[in-house]
Parts: C-alpha cells; sequence; structure tokens
C-alpha cells in the first residue's frame, strides 16, 4: 500500500482480544455496531462481516496469509466495508450469520467470512480461504474479486438470493413454535420415550474410546448427564458404563491437562489423543459438573482428582483474582499450536530421573520421534491412578515448572456472564458431590463479582461482557438462563432463599423482554436491542446448552417453587413443541431431554426448615438426586409457596413427589434412607 492511501483501522480502541488481535492489520476493519447498515448503504458496498475468537487457531491463519497482506487489504478496503467480530462477545450476530451459511453451504465453522447486502442480508459466504486455490478450493482474492463482481453486475439476483435466504431464516425461527402443530406430533409424557431416547444415544456411543461418533469428538457432557439420569431411573447399567468409559478415556487422554488440570475444547481424533489445544471455560465448567454427578454416584477416585485439579487449573490459570473467570486460553504459542503443551523426547530425557524415564514414557505413550506431529502430548491407556503415585506426581510437578517458563497461549481475558454462571452452578455441583465448603466460597465470591461488576443499576439489566473493567453488549438469553440456574444451584446448597426469589425476578425479566409473539419461546435477543436484522430463537444444544432448554427447566423449577401455574404449562409446551426433535434426535437435543425427564418422573421436593437442618445441607447433597428441588433453610419464608403448611414441623425433614409427601422424618440418616430409597 503506498503512502497516499493510510489504513484507518477501527479496532484499537476496542477491549475484546479477538478485535486487538486484527487492530493493526492494514484492512480498515471496524466493530459491528448499529450505524454498519446506514454507513454501507451511503457508500453502495457491500459488507465483509468476518467472525472468530481469540483462541481460534484458522483464525489467526487467515489473518497471518491475508489480512496483514497490504495488496489484500488494499483491494477490501476499495471494494467492501470490512466488519470484524468477536463471536463470544456478540453471540447473537454469530449465530444469526452462522445459520445464514449453514443453509447456504451445509457446513459452518471459524473464521467466518460472510458478505452482506448494505441492508444487512446474506448472501455468499465461507470459513478458511487459503491465499492460492488449493483443492478446489479458491483463494481469498479471487472471493474477494467475484463478490465485487456479482455486486455491481448482478445485483438484482444477489438481492433476490439476500431476500430469500433471509425469509428462510426467519422460517425457522417460526418453525421452532409450530413443530407439534405441523407435525401433529403427540409427545405424551411416559418412560418408554425416555427408554427410546437412551437406546438411541447408546446408538452412537464409541463402545472402545468412550464418546459419541467419531472425529472429531467433543465431550457431549448433556449426553453424558442424561444417561446418568437413565440409570438412575432405570437402573441402565449400559448406560453407566458408557459415561464411565468416556470420561476414564477423556482423563486420561490428551484433551485432559496432565500436568496442570484442566479440559481442551474437543479431540480431533476418535482416541482423545491430539486435543484442538483452546481451553475454554465454559467446557471445563460443564466437565465439572458431569464429573461431579459421576462421583456422587461411584465416588470414584481419579473423578474426585480430576475435579480438584481442574478447579486448580481454572484459579490459577483463568481467574482474574477477585472470584470472577476469563473466557478462554489460545492453542497457539509462538505461531504454533499445541507448543506450551508439547515435549520432545530428548527434553523429557534430560529432565527425568534415569531410573524413571522408560516407565513414565511407557505410561504417558512417549515416543522418540513422537506420538504427534513430531513432539509428544502426555496421554494414557492405563488407569489415571498410576500418575498419582509419588515418583510420577514430582516428576509432573517438575514438568509443570518447567513449562511455566515457556512463552504461554494468549489469554482471552473476556469475562462473559453466562460462562460464569455455568462455571458457578458447576463450583456448586463439585461442592456438593465432595463436600468441599470451599468450592462453594468460590461459588458465592463469582455471583457476588458479577452483581457488582456486571449489573446496569440504573436501567436493571446485566451486561454480556466485562473487559479491562468495561462492559459491552445487553445479556443475552443464554446470559439470564444461565444466571437464574446459578441462583437456584446457589440456593440449593447454601439454603438462602434470596436466591430464589433473585431467580424469580430475573425470570420475570426474561419473560418481559425475551419472550416471542406466541408466548412460548424466547427470542436470543431482548426486545430493545435493535442492531440485528432478524431476532434468532436457539433450540440445539451444542457445546453449550440452548438458552431455550434452560429457560425450559428453569421455568419448570421455578413454577413448582412459587406456584406459577402459567409457567409451568409454557415449559411443557415448550418440551412439547420440541418433542419430535427430542425424540428423534436425543444426543443433538439432550438438555431439552433433561427437561423431559423431570416432567415425566416430578420433581422429589426436599423440605426443612430449622436451625439444626440446615447443617445438614452436604451430607444430603452428597446424593446423587438429579430430579431434587431441595428448600433447606433455617427461616420460614412466606413468600414460597412450597413452603407453605411446613413451618411449624421445626427441623424436620419432608420428601415429596408430585405434591404427595410422606410423613416427615427427624433423624438425618433415616431421611437419607429415605431418599435412596425412591422409587420411579
Amino acid at each position: 500500500m503506498n503512502a497516499s492511501s493510510p489504513f484507518t483501522n477501527a479496532l484499537i480502541n476496542e477491549t475484546s482480544p479477538y478485535l486487538l488481535q486484527h487492530a493493526h492489520n492494514p484492512v480498515d476493519w471496524i466493530p459491528w455496531s448499529d450505524r454498519l447498515f446506514e454507513k454501507a448503504t451511503q457508500e453502495n458496498k457491500p459488507i465483509l462481516l468476518s467472525i472468530g475468537y481469540a483462541a481460534c487457531h484458522w483464525c489467526h491463519v487467515m489473518e497471518r496469509e491475508s489480512f496483514e497482506s497490504e495488496e489484500v487489504a488494499a483491494y477490501m478496503n476499495a471494494h467492501f466495508i470490512n466488519v470484524k467480530v468477536d463471536r463470544e462477545e456478540r453471540p447473537d450476530v454469530d449465530h444469526l450469520y452462522m445459520d445464514a451459511l449453514q443453509a447456504m453451504t451445509g457446513s459452518g465453522g471459524w473464521p467466518l467470512n460472510i458478505f452482506l447486502l448494505p441492508n444487512g442480508k446474506p448472501f455468499y459466504g465461507g470459513t478458511y480461504f487459503p491465499p492460492k486455490p488449493i483443492q478446489n478450493r479458491a483463494s481469498w482474492i479471487e472471493v474477494l474479486k467475484g463478490v465485487k463482481e456479482a455486486f455491481e453486475n448482478n445485483h438484482s439476483k444477489l438481492v433476490e438470493q439476500a431476500n430469500q435466504l433471509s425469509s428462510h431464516l426467519m422460517q425457522a425461527n417460526i418453525k421452532i413454535n409450530t413443530t407439534q402443530q405441523n407435525a401433529a406430533f403427540d409427545l405424551s409424557f411416559d418412560k418408554e420415550h425416555i427408554q427410546l431416547m437412551t437406546t438411541r444415544v447408546l446408538q452412537n456411543a464409541d463402545t472402545q474410546w468412550g464418546g459419541f461418533g467419531n472425529a472429531p469428538k467433543f465431550p457431549q457432557t448433556f449426553a453424558l448427564q442424561f444417561l446418568l439420569r437413565s440409570y438412575h431411573v432405570f437402573k441402565e447399567e449400559t448406560a453407566l458404563q458408557q459415561v464411565l468409559l468416556s470420561l476414564d478415556k477423556m482423563i486420561q487422554g490428551g484433551i485432559y491437562d496432565h500436568l496442570g488440570g484442566g479440559f481442551s475444547r474437543y479431540s480431533t481424533d476418535g482416541q482423545w489423543q491430539a486435543p484442538h489445544f483452546e481451553k475454554m471455560l465454559y467446557d471445563n465448567a460443564l466437565l465439572i459438573s458431569v464429573l461431579s454427578e459421576a462421583y456422587q454416584i461411584t465416588k470414584k477416585e481419579s473423578y474426585r482428582l480430576v475435579i480438584q485439579d481442574t478447579i486448580q487449573f481454572l484459579t490459577l490459570e483463568l481467574s482474574n483474582g477477585n472470584g470472577i473467570y476469563y473466557a478462554a486460553l489460545d492453542a497457539d504459542s509462538e505461531g504454533v499450536e499445541g507448543k506450551f503443551y508439547t515435549w520432545s523426547y530428548d527434553e523429557l530425557k534430560a529432565l527425568i530421573p534415569e531410573n524413571l524415564f522408560a516407565g513414565f514414557c511407557a505410561y504417558y505413550q512417549v515416543q522418540e520421534n513422537g506420538n504427534w506431529e513430531h513432539t509428544n502430548i502426555l496421554w494414557t491407556q492405563a488407569d489415571y491412578l498410576i500418575s498419582e503415585s509419588d515418583a510420577f506426581k514430582q516428576i509432573k510437578q517438575k514438568l509443570f515448572e518447567v513449562r511455566a517458563k515457556r512463552i504461554r497461549p494468549a489469554l482471552d481475558h473476556k469475562i462473559i456472564l453466562s460462562w460464569n454462571a455455568l462455571t458457578i452452578t458447576a463450583l456448586c455441583k463439585a461442592a456438593a458431590a465432595l463436600g468441599n465448603s470451599q468450592y462453594l466460597d468460590k461459588a458465592i465470591t463469582a455471583m457476588q463479582w458479577i452483581e457488582n461488576n456486571m449489573f446496569n443499576k440504573e436501567e436493571n439489566y446485566f451486561y454480556h461482557t466485562n473487559t479491562n473493567g468495561q462492559n459491552k453488549s445487553y445479556a443475552f438469553l443464554d446470559d439470564y438462563a444461565a444466571l437464574i440456574q446459578a441462583y437456584i444451584s446457589l440456593q440449593e446448597i447454601t439454603g438462602d432463599l434470596r436466591y430464589l426469589h433473585k431467580a424469580k425476578q430475573w425470570t420475570e425479566y426474561v419473560q418481559l423482554h425475551f419472550i416471542d409473539e406466541e408466548k412460548v419461546f424466547f427470542y436470543f435477543t431482548a426486545e430493545y436491542q435493535k442492531d440485528v436484522i432478524i431476532r434468532k430463537k436457539d433450540n440445539y444444544d451444542g457445546a453449550q446448552p440452548s438458552a431455550n432448554a434452560m429457560m425450559c427447566y428453569n421455568l419448570y423449577y421455578l413454577a413448582n417453587v412459587f406456584s406459577e401455574e402459567d409457567w409451568k404449562h409454557q415449559a411443557e409446551a415448550m418440551v412439547e413443541a420440541m418433542g419430535k426433535m427430542i425424540l428423534q434426535y436425543p444426543s443433538s437435543f439432550s438438555y431439552w431431554a433433561q427437561s423431559y425427564y423431570v416432567m415425566t418422573m416430578g420433581f422429589t421436593e426436599i423440605i426443612s426448615i430449622g436451625s439444626i437442618v440446615k447443617n445438614s445441607i452436604f451430607d444430603i447433597q452428597s446424593l446423587f438426586q438429579p430430579f431434587k428441588m431441595m428448600l433447606i433453610s433455617d427461616q420460614f419464608d412466606p413468600g414460597i409457596p412450597l413452603l407453605k403448611g411446613k413451618e411449624v414441623y421445626d427441623n424436620q425433614y419432608f420428601m415429596c413427589i408430585r405434591g404427595n409427601c410422606a410423613a416427615p422424618v427427624s433423624n438425618l440418616n433415616d431421611f437419607l434412607t429415605t431418599i435412596n430409597q425412591v422409587n420411579y
């Protein structure tokens, strides 16, 4: 680019680490804003929307190859309005245009590069494009020239395509609401359907290496939790064994960090050996949750250790030091994926005592020429507890200290409300399973931080992200859904009923600002957010639970606590409308399936009031009771209908199922026995 045409990259004032990574590109990047479409219309240029995130490996690759090229940037600047979006900062924008790309091409991923008309309607897109054409894939510059040519010479055709695609996206929204009516599908709540779902989840199970399907392999924690519920209700041993196999193989695999704790996002192979090395907060939160449930059932020592080490990882590497957690660690360091985590044979030989070296290499699959891309990932196919022997622990600690001196992967220091709320729930589950009050303290501290730093008191809403003390974006549906879930989880393990009132308060807020026209599902964005062309309604349980699925469970739970019949009917209507999808594809809708489960089985209400019984919360919480509603407090609250009539039975325990209550019990051990004998 010559001196007469300086670039004006507007990302330098942003807070997102991903946007700041692109702030010195010669591309005239601008962030997403409510003035974007006005600018594009005035200049009569197509919009190039490029979406990624800080820990995205191929995003970095495309930046180096194309966005840092002055020749490519000059063409982009001359013919496009170039917009960079952090998918984690604006998941609503990402959801909308990822759906568009998948409708166009049948696949998706990041970086997401999609071309829009000046009014924001999409007409063409793809993911990674190479700098030169390879294997029938056009180069980035060829794509740019083709889009420019089409925009200038076939504009009416592009408008027709964009209108059709936008109409399709709108119809996909409406389809969620009319599934039951259109398909004439009657979903009755019965055990036979649950057994069919269990069979279908297990049909896709990898019975050798754990998990589901082929590579790339994701943890699929909701499917594992669904199977744990099937074991709990039906004593389905196959379901339990698949969960334990999956967790054991993940713990043994390279997807788990054997030196520092914590899990990577997914495995690139079917054996969990070679991860995509980025570590995300939400993945670790969800895995802590399912490991805690598995520990409640099995008391397996390896699960306790991995829960502890993963929480330690969150504390050491993702905590801001004040009780809240950052978003992610990058997959790359020094421009190489996994470099921070992998070892050469010679490095290990120099660090490990000679008498232990051969045994260490055999256990962790270390090879002289490397077990992955000429280097070594530590992973094993043997019992995880072997690595906890004194000799191995000393070696691992030494390697951890040496590794800590390397150049570290970049830290994405965004604080995301929904991910932290999922972490609060995970910490509550870990505290319950392990009887560890320190984990509960961490959960309470994180919630206090959110309330003190991410809440707009004047206008009464939460923010989605906080980065370097700056709040960005209105909170989305998943933020509120996970927050409500976290309040429920906190109440169940603290006995502080104020958390339940907060859960109810923010459920009422979601009903007011996110509900759709049919009063059944919720939009991902609030009605006061005006900078997206379509308000999406998500329903798919992917790496994170669908926000609508979380709200469905929240509604059903709180409806029973507060006698809100409208909420109960709405939750049931949501599951009935989703019924065909849940029944046919339970692996893809397994958080939804958990709501179906509880609607079929009914909640087990565990209720008690008194100063003595409050001390028994951890004893009761140590049990695996996935359908419980637990209100044990030292004070009666007349504002909670579920407690009505129980206040006169001081320090006695009630267990009720579907409104039928057994006689109150005074002795804790007798009550624990009663809970364990619940017959479904």
